[in-house]
């Protein structure tokens, strides 16, 4: 029934769209900043459900993640909830949230960055639900008070995870398994999105931080998930002589590789410890359960949710998981716990620009696409007291440079 009427309402939500756009010209809100309040009255435990629109199954360490952060939560607060699995981004995402609110959900949260556009729809045709989405960036432009984005700072635990990985390289040196000048590392990223080179440019200059010979070598699958692709992509960085991998991609097709050829690497979203112990070092991941711990308390208690709420490592969001004592260098829990300190006091910034060139030159301004309007025109400037402001004017990142150092195989 609420399809048919979604329908219906459907012409409304085209005149309000027209209707806002004239807010492009405002100023970009700090990432935390508030929604006017959408929600009147506390809800019972009892009667509160919740809906989980995840874009894999529990064979993605992405959106296993996920699930597991939601079933952390939805426990802790005692609260019923639906999910639903391989959900595309594309107009099954409004589908199955149209779904989920027939099915009596107040609170519906989807995990992928495609997904945006329908649960911004979803969200404008049923104004009395919450949807939160993860890794979007439209919300604090929006406008439309029952629709919030919320990402984390992984950047900082994407560096982190690089100090891990120069360290290991650094101590292969000290071996004698290669040279100095040798030290490459690969990436496998999923799509050449400005959430994959922040993520790859971050660890990038963690691995730098301790080893500054490092170069990096970069392939993209163009796909959150392949195991196939991954497993290519491993391959062909471990022929072009990498000595250790990282990656932003949802599989274990590049960690099954390297422990089959011996490499080590940082992982991402979960642990192999357990499947690669030969191989695997440690892994950065987005705890979500915080954010979805408090986005439901606040349904629930017909509280604000924050427009657009970020996760640091300061507030649980980002995290390291699983340190492999048995393949990490020595030394390497000591190590990250003082740099995870400089990060949290300020004194250590991930993207200072002193660290790092792009074409040969000291980056001193540039202006970001924050306000995401569908245009991609850049109206922020990011560059200030040093260092690139990543995910202070929005939670999403916005840094879409190469550095130098950093090699594109697929160019």
């Amino acid at each position: 029934m609420k399809k048919i009427i979604a329908l219906l309402l459907a012409l409304v939500m085209v005149i309000g769209l027209v209707a806002c756009g004239a807010k492009e010209e405002a100023a970009a809100p700090a990432a935390t900043e508030a929604a006017p309040a959408a929600t009147e009255g506390a809800q019972e435990t009892s009667n509160f459900k919740a809906g989980f629109i995840f874009l894999h199954d529990e064979n993605s360490t992405y959106d296993l993640n996920f699930m597991n952060a939601a079933k952390e939560a939805c426990e802790a607060l005692g609260v019923e909830y639906v999910v639903k699995v391989n959900i595309g981004e594309s107009e099954a995402c409004y589908d199955a949230a149209a779904e989920l609110v027939d099915e009596g959900c107040t609170y519906i949260f989807a995990d992928s960055f495609g997904h945006e556009p329908y649960m911004l729809q979803a969200a404008q045709e049923f104004p009395e639900v919450q949807f939160c989405h993860a890794t979007g960036t439209q919300a604090h432009t929006a406008g439309v008070a029952n629709y919030h984005n919320a990402f984390a700072n992984i950047f900082e635990g994407r560096f982190l995870g690089g100090v891990a990985a120069g360290l290991k390289l650094n101590e292969m040196i000290e071996a004698g398994e290669f040279t100095a000048e040798e030290a490459k590392v690969g990436y496998i990223g999923a799509f050449p999105y400005a959430e994959v080179i922040s993520g790859m440019t971050s660890f990038f200059l963690g691995v730098r931080y301790v080893c500054p010979t490092a170069t990096m070598d970069v392939t993209f699958t163009n796909s959150w998930y392949d195991p196939t692709l991954e497993q290519e992509g491993a391959i062909k960085l471990i022929n072009n002589n990498c000595k250790l991998i990282s990656l932003h991609a949802d599989s274990m097709g590049a960690p099954t590789e390297c422990q089959n050829n011996g490499v080590p690497f940082v992982f991402y979203n979960g642990s192999a410890k357990d499947a690669c112990p030969d191989t695997y070092i440690v892994a950065s991941y987005i705890n979500w359960a915080p954010y979805m711990t408090y986005s439901m308390q606040a349904t629930m208690n017909g509280e604000e949710i924050a427009a657009d709420w970020v996760g640091t490592l300061e507030n649980g969001g980002v995290a390291l998981k699983d340190l492999n004592e048995a393949v990490a260098a020595e030394g390497t829990a000591a190590k990250l716990e003082e740099v995870k300190a400089a990060l949290l006091d300020g004194s250590l910034k991930v993207f200072d620009t002193a660290t790092f060139t792009v074409g040969g030159e000291t980056l001193t301004s540039y202006m970001a696409d924050v306000d995401d309007m569908g245009d991609f025109v850049p109206e922020t400037e990011a560059v200030a007291d040093g260092y690139f402001h990543e995910s202070e004017y929005r939670s999403a990142p916005y840094f879409d440079m190469f550095i130098d150092g950093i090699t594109n195989l697929d160019a």
